[in-house]
């Protein structure tokens, strides 16, 4: 019996120590991507209205998730704090500070599901940042995206396998929070955490852990909105790629 309860501690300490050092490495990637001096292309012309279009559009696909009561602080919250243009930064930079902190105190599933929120983050601004530059070469005099040259600009852009992974890590996101709802203690544990966490400057990753149980509480079917999410955002990338009409358009 010992021998099992050490192993599967041994066990538990090398998934923890493997989701800290995933956590590292996007946490290094985030600052680098963002960075103009490390990646010149923040400092293209067609990055803000890029991310600016993509939001209203999500907003747009969004739309009958906010219009149902009991889903609209889950599709709230994915538009304002998981998939949105919001500047993430200060977030992260918690993160970095309290890496330690977040080792020891939090279930290895639920920094899990912080490192595949800021993996998202990392992946989502590179193909913004691919995709500005693909729309500086189609269109260097134009100052507005509508939806035939952002579809074209996505197709010359490429990266099925990416576009791929983006969304899955949605769902990854996502079924972290309704997952981590289940565990003992992990509600409480926020909850103890609130004014130390602002105390030491750590408010925005104290906000971000908190809108997201609370948005995921109230969510009778996590597992339908996900797959809803999923689904159209895979049909979505599937008719951009194959030059369809209208490849926002709501089933």
């Amino acid at each position: 019996m010992a021998r099992t309860i050490d192993r599967n501690t041994h066990q538990a300490n090398i998934r923890a120590s493997d989701h800290s050092a995933r956590l590292s490495r996007r946490l290094v990637h985030h600052q680098a991507l963002h960075d103009p001096q490390c990646e010149p292309r923040n400092r293209l012309r067609w990055l803000k209205p890029l991310q600016a279009w993509q939001t209203q559009r999500l907003e747009r696909s969004f739309a009958r998730f906010l219009q149902d009561p009991a889903r609209r602080p889950a599709a709230s919250f994915f538009l304002s704090d998981v998939y949105g243009d919001r500047d993430f930064s200060q977030r992260d930079a918690d993160i970095a500070k309290v890496m330690p902190m977040m080792q020891r105190l939090l279930p290895s599933a639920l920094v899990a599901t912080v490192t595949d929120g800021i993996e998202l983050g990392v992946l989502t601004h590179a193909l913004d940042l691919r995709m500005a530059q693909v729309l500086q070469n189609l269109a260097p005099r134009r100052r507005k995206i509508d939806e035939a040259l952002y579809a074209q600009a996505y197709r010359e852009a490429g990266l099925r396998r990416l576009r791929a992974r983006q969304i899955a890590l949605i769902d990854h996101v996502g079924q972290g929070l309704a997952s981590a709802l289940r565990m003992p203690g992990v509600s409480m544990l926020l909850r103890l955490s609130r004014v130390p966490a602002r105390a030491a400057g750590l408010g925005e990753l104290q906000l971000f852990l908190e809108r997201g149980f609370e948005a995921f509480a109230g969510l009778d079917d996590a597992q339908g909105f996900l797959a809803d999410i999923r689904q159209h955002e895979s049909a979505a990338m599937a008719r951009l790629f194959a030059g369809e009409a209208d490849p926002f358009r709501l089933d």
